[in-house]
């Protein structure tokens, strides 16, 4: 993520390295990789897919690069912020996102093999907004979770990354990597509120394609 701009005394910007900028032409490469996929449908929940922790990427090659832009094109088909590999049947740790933060900055980006950051108490200010799913369709809600993430992992060609959100890109950074690892947001609820979080599934017609549990 790229950082609010900090000036030393001389003028000159100085720069967090730490992070990946995410920023700087987000429009112009989120449409660079979703013109050169081709959108798949979503695997919903009860597909074996969704609920084992995937293969961790281990080939950064041009499968790879293929594999992502798919994913970019099934993203914006599916009107979604994020989307993790194997929402479309992809057994690999891979995720992209295409998400605004609290202060309207668009962030674009594609992060393999993630791990997040385990938090100090002091950052663990927790935002219990909806939340929702695109292999949950139609369904939200409210889920705790701190609203600022790290994630670490690797870019497509290998390299080493660390993203930083906050507020609803924290959410989703933490919503993406969760799937990576056999989760969904609704394995988080009571079970009251997961069944309500079926229900509405099951009132609701997807407003894109799908593949169905058979």
């Amino acid at each position: 993520m790229a950082q609010q701009p900090v000036f030393d005394q001389d003028g000159e910007q100085q720069v967090d390295r730490e992070f990946i900028d995410d920023v700087t032409d987000a429009a112009e490469r989120e449409a660079a990789h979703r013109e050169r996929g081709t959108s798949r449908p979503i695997t919903v929940v009860g597909n074996p897919v969704l609920h084992q922790e995937c293969k961790d990427v281990t080939a950064f090659d041009d499968e790879l690069a293929q594999l992502i832009d798919d994913m970019f094109a099934s993203q914006r088909t599916a009107e979604g912020v994020g989307l993790a590999a194997n929402q479309i049947g992809v057994d690999l740790k891979v995720f992209v996102y295409d998400c605004m933060d609290d202060t309207g900055v668009r962030h674009v980006g594609a992060v393999c093999n993630p791990v997040l950051d385990e938090l100090p108490a002091e950052r663990r200010v927790l935002d219990d907004s909806n939340e929702g799913c695109l292999s949950v369709p139609g369904a939200y809600a409210e889920l705790a979770r701190p609203d600022y993430a790290v994630v670490r992992g690797r870019n497509a060609k290998g390299e080493p990354i660390a993203v930083e959100g906050t507020g609803y890109f924290a959410r989703c950074l933490q919503h993406e990597t969760d799937h990576l690892y056999g989760y969904l947001y609704i394995d988080r609820l009571s079970k009251r509120d997961r069944k309500d979080a079926l229900k509405q599934m099951a009132e609701r017609e997807p407003r894109y394609p799908v593949v169905a549990n058979d």
